[in-house]
């Protein structure tokens, strides 16, 4: 895993713009296709975040690639996303220093561990791990925010790289 540490300058980015071209809630839940995506549909995306949310946010119109998973508890946030790059995937997690001692203990995969693992599950089934979720949910809404707009990862929040 390689981190990425968050950055104290964020660049401006075109509110206007939107990058996301399709977005599924899950497990059932609404549907978004490229057309139907507003600033309407985006404030109410923001804000459900703080209450609780699940949806993949795809840059990709077919929903098939390239994507931001949002996960929220209230408590515990976890963005995950993944980049097509020819072929080759990249994937990106947010990522809580404060948690980076429980590598170890993650790759034993004991899930009933509360220390470790959050009550967040990607994909509707994979438990979450603290390391990968973090608790500034105003941050991490800025994070869903950015992406949104500009299809990149936020610089305002420590991100992990899967190697």
């Amino acid at each position: 895993m390689e981190v990425l540490a968050k950055q104290d300058k964020i660049p401006s980015w075109d509110t206007n713009a939107i990058a996301v071209k399709h977005i599924e809630y899950y497990p059932y839940g609404d549907t978004y296709e490229e057309d139907q995506i507003t600033p309407e549909i985006i404030a109410k995306i923001l804000e459900e975040i703080p209450q609780g949310i699940n949806l993949y946010l795809f840059l990709d119109p077919y929903g098939e690639c390239d994507f931001m998973e949002v996960l929220s508890d209230g408590e515990w946030l976890s963005l995950g996303c993944s980049f097509d790059r020819d072929g080759e995937f990249e994937n990106y997690y947010t990522y809580n220093a404060a948690y980076a001692d429980t590598a170890e203990q993650i790759e034993q995969f004991q899930y009933s561990d509360k220390t470790v693992w959050t009550p967040l599950e990607s994909g509707g089934q994979s438990p979450v791990p603290k390391m990968e979720a973090i608790t500034d949910i105003e941050a991490g809404r800025k994070a869903v925010e950015y992406f949104i707009h500009t299809g990149k990862l936020y610089p305002g929040i420590d991100w992990a790289r899967q190697l």
